[in-house]
């Protein structure tokens, strides 16, 4: 590293909701590269500013893959091993990526939203009938992202009960045992293997079908890749939205003049949750993933040298002044907003537009039907999860 200062101990403190700890908002305004030291592994680069993110994210020179197996500066006691989507570099990434973007492109992604709008409706519904307080993140939160996944695999109705089981326990990384995690894992492959099988033979109209399908010239995806896709999308996204989905109703109900101006502007609605996705800070110190510099790289002032681990925080990087006018405020009339909550260049979110329709879907229907939503609880009293990779509350007591 380049500097002689100590490197401060990472995470800084523990997270508290939906704030962004002073320290970052410190060193994004003095030094938004900077040396931290990291759990397990030593000293690594943490990076804040929305430039420099974006170069971490599109740069070739940082590396996913030489995080696999190796003993780098993380945040977790063992190195991470798990082969995704995320943790690959061209240009196996590439050819994954390019067979797959059809298939999850805007314009296919748009010709699900009536039947993702039918979802959130049965969802509300349930809502309806539990009367209020009724809790949105067991209600809907909850059950939402994965009854998408549920549609786009097409995992029929009769096995969802026992793929939610599943998956519930493969994204308890922190609450089960891994021999547990792993064994739900096994099971989800197998799942989708078999239901990859079934494409193949009875092609449906499903995402799945056409991910089999995928074609470039010759190439095509291989059984492995495509229970591999399955599981990523379902481990990675499944999470995240769900804990989105109470972020950004929370948001809302706690912001009551941009809630009371965005029912009377529906239309606005999709820009309102460009802003939200930037607004909030999803991730948690540990949801970060790095990568590796495979060459000397300059970010700003900074030096980073071959072979160094670089931290890339996004969602601060979402509040940095030099990319945002008035960052920390909530503005659904923002005329740009190139955050980075999907993140940036070839990794960024492949579901990215899936998740876009689901909340725009779920933000439209519930305002919609509960003109009168409020929480039912001072906000003082809400519990929110920050042990995991990304923030979220616990519950989400409404009224109405």
């Amino acid at each position: 590293m380049s500097s002689d200062d100590p490197a401060p101990a990472y995470p800084f403190t523990r997270d508290v909701g939906l704030t962004i700890d002073k320290r970052y908002r410190q060193l994004l305004h003095e030094r938004p590269v900077s040396r931290v030291t990291l759990p397990y592994g030593g000293e690594a680069w943490l990076v804040l500013d929305h430039a420099a993110n974006r170069t971490v994210l599109a740069d070739r020179r940082f590396s996913r893959a030489k995080i696999l197996g190796a003993d780098l500066p993380r945040m977790f006691p063992q190195p991470m091993t798990q082969v995704s989507l995320l943790s690959m570099d061209p240009p196996d990434h590439t050819r994954i990526r390019r067979l797959v973007a059809k298939p999850f492109s805007q314009r296919r992604v748009e010709q699900l939203r009536p039947e993702i709008g039918r979802h959130v409706d049965l969802l509300l519904d349930d809502v309806e009938r539990a009367g209020a307080p009724a809790d949105l993140m067991s209600l809907v939160a909850a059950r939402l992202p994965l009854r998408v996944i549920c549609l786009i695999l097409g995992v029929p109705e009769e096995d969802r009960a026992q793929f939610d089981a599943w998956s519930e326990t493969a994204m308890s990384i922190f609450t089960r045992t891994r021999e547990e995690t792993a064994e739900a894992l096994g099971h989800l492959s197998r799942y989708i293997a078999g239901l990859v099988a079934q494409r193949r033979v009875r092609p449906t109209d499903d995402l799945l079908s056409e991910l089999v399908a995928a074609r470039d010239g010759t190439d095509r995806l291989s059984e492995d890749e495509l229970v591999f896709l399955g599981v990523t999308l379902l481990v990675v996204g499944h999470e995240t939205a769900e804990k989105q989905v109470g972020n950004l109703v929370y948001t809302l109900l706690t912001h009551p003049d941009e809630l009371a101006g965005l029912r009377k502007r529906p239309d606005a609605v999709p820009a309102a949750v460009e802003e939200l996705l930037r607004y909030i800070p999803v991730q948690t110190a540990h949801g970060v993933f790095p990568r590796v510099a495979t060459e000397d790289v300059r970010l700003g002032d900074v030096l980073i040298r071959a072979g160094e681990t670089v931290f890339p925080f996004s969602s601060v990087a979402n509040h940095d002044p030099r990319a945002f006018d008035h960052p920390d405020e909530l503005d659904f009339d923002r005329e740009s907003n190139l955050h980075l909550a999907f993140g940036h260049g070839i990794h960024a979110c492949l579901g990215s537009q899936l998740a876009r329709l689901e909340l725009q879907e779920l933000v439209r229907r519930l305002l919609d039907r509960f003109p009168e939503l409020a929480l039912a609880v001072p906000e003082a009293e809400l519990a929110w999860s920050t042990e995991g990779f990304v923030r979220g509350l616990r519950a989400l007591p409404v009224t109405w």
